[in-house]
């Protein structure tokens, strides 16, 4: 179903390589809204702008370009210091568009930009309401809880869980419980991977009514 959503929504992750571009995707796809990647680093053999103009079934114009994109696949202050490039919050507002907009964090919620400032930190600036995605497997308890709770801490308003992977009906009951976040059911992993096997993942795996009801 298509849910009211007009505000943007960031998805950050409880780590690195979880599937949360994917989620993303899928999200942008069934919300019908845009997608931003603000920092991208890591372009070979595609950056995730790439992957979700793939996957999300948006068309190309929904798709907006990374204020940074870097081409070293590290955490971005790695990657941006490799390139001697400084970022700068001020290049990273949020863009304007009609309609939902899907914004996607680098890695995990406290993945550092520079020295100082961590995505978390922007994600406070923005003050944009925040899903994260976690896995279902072994750790996810505590990389789910620490995620929520140092977003928290930042007055960040945390406003969904979504789990990606295998099925774990006790990480699934536990981890909202615990965090007061509510879940959005689970994506599981799709092989093979294409549009519409997404696109019908997310209709039958995930609850966006949530997040409407949040916003």
């Amino acid at each position: 179903m298509r849910a009211r959503v007009t505000r943007p929504i960031v998805v950050t992750g409880t780590d690195t390589g979880i599937g949360k571009t994917v989620f993303a995707a899928g999200l942008a796809g069934l919300l019908g809204g845009h997608y931003w990647k603000p920092v991208q680093a890591g372009t070979d053999p595609e950056g995730d702008s790439e992957t979700v103009a793939r996957l999300s079934g948006l068309p190309r114009d929904r798709i907006l370009s990374e204020a940074y994109r870097l081409k070293l696949a590290a955490s971005p202050h790695l990657a941006a210091r490799e390139e001697g490039v400084s970022i700068e919050t001020g290049r990273l507002a949020i863009p304007e568009v009609k309609g939902p907009l899907v914004i996607e964090g680098a890695g995990g919620a406290l993945v550092p930009l520079d020295e100082a400032l961590l995505f978390a930190d922007v994600f406070a600036i923005w003050g944009a309401p925040v899903l994260v995605c976690a896995r279902t497997g072994l750790g996810t308890i505590n990389h789910s809880l620490l995620t929520v709770r140092a977003l928290r801490a930042l007055d960040v308003d945390v406003i969904g869980l979504a789990f990606i992977g295998d099925p774990h009906p006790e990480n699934a009951r536990i981890v909202p419980k615990l965090a007061g976040v509510p879940s959005l059911g689970r994506l599981p992993w799709l092989d093979p991977l294409t549009p519409g096997a997404l696109a019908e993942a997310m209709r039958t795996h995930i609850d966006i009514v949530p997040l409407a009801r949040a916003l």
